[in-house]
């Protein structure tokens, strides 16, 4: 359990198993905000569950969610926050099944925690956490009513005839982005108007990849925070999961 930096928060690390692999996933919620809570189920990027993950599930929490970052490496499995990470994220992108299958173990340890409100559920994720927010959109859990993907990957996992998607998608992409050109997001257009999904697409001008990661300092990669993109997303999320869940919240 981490230590609360208020006292209306709560933390704390959560194990939960996919075959004989352990993972360890993150829950943060307040004590302060009336069970059942709508849950938001978030992903991390390609170094793991590390502090900055952390971090944003807590960030979420104080918007009244509980929320659980799951965890797609197992328990201890961690990389370096601003290095490469590569190693880590190659072998489930090259094996979008067994990705699909930690999704939703994790997912399923999420709803299974006490004060959930499992018929309002949303994922979302950021960088290779928004390519995991989206295959859980593909995957089709029961009562996931929202997605949300900040500069993630968008290919489609390729495992099958894709069946129609329920939940609501909201894509926010950096129109700058080199990792993810312009031809992957016309893909991925395509992909969600023949599954029939209600999606949106929130493009930021002049915003290239990671543009809500302050420590993003990586021009010569195209990996650049953008404070207006970072403003701009954050508040088209939580318009997106107000409408999902039937909330009347106000602006941030």
């Amino acid at each position: 359990m981490s230590e609360d930096t208020d006292q209306a928060l709560h933390a704390q690390d959560v194990d939960y198993t996919d075959g004989e692999t352990t993972f360890q996933g993150y829950l943060a919620v307040l004590r302060t905000v009336a069970e059942p809570r709508p849950c938001v189920v978030l992903s991390h990027d390609w170094s793991g569950l590390n502090n900055p993950t952390k971090c944003l599930a807590e960030r979420y929490a104080r918007l009244g969610y509980a929320c659980f970052a799951v965890d797609v490496y197992g328990k201890g499995v961690r990389g370096d926050s601003l290095g490469d990470n590569s190693r880590l994220m190659s072998p489930l992108m090259g094996d979008r099944a067994l990705l699909r299958r930690r999704l939703l173990a994790g997912f399923t340890a999420a709803i299974r925690l006490p004060g959930i409100d499992t018929t309002r559920t949303a994922a979302v994720g950021y960088c290779f956490g928004g390519l995991c927010a989206l295959d859980l959109a593909r995957a089709g859990p029961p009562d996931l009513k929202a997605v949300v993907s900040f500069h993630g990957g968008l290919g489609a996992p390729g495992l099958g005839e894709q069946g129609p998607i329920e939940p609501s998608i909201l894509l926010l992409h950096g129109w700058e982005d080199p990792v993810v050109p312009v031809a992957d997001v016309l893909d991925f257009a395509k992909e969600m108007t023949a599954a029939k999904a209600d999606w949106q697409l929130h493009a930021y001008g002049h915003a290239r990849h990671a543009f809500t990661f302050e420590e993003a300092k990586f021009p010569e990669r195209g990996v650049v925070y953008d404070r207006k993109a970072d403003e701009r997303s954050w508040a088209a999320m939580r318009r997106h999961l107000a409408a999902a869940f039937g909330e009347d919240r106000a602006e941030p």
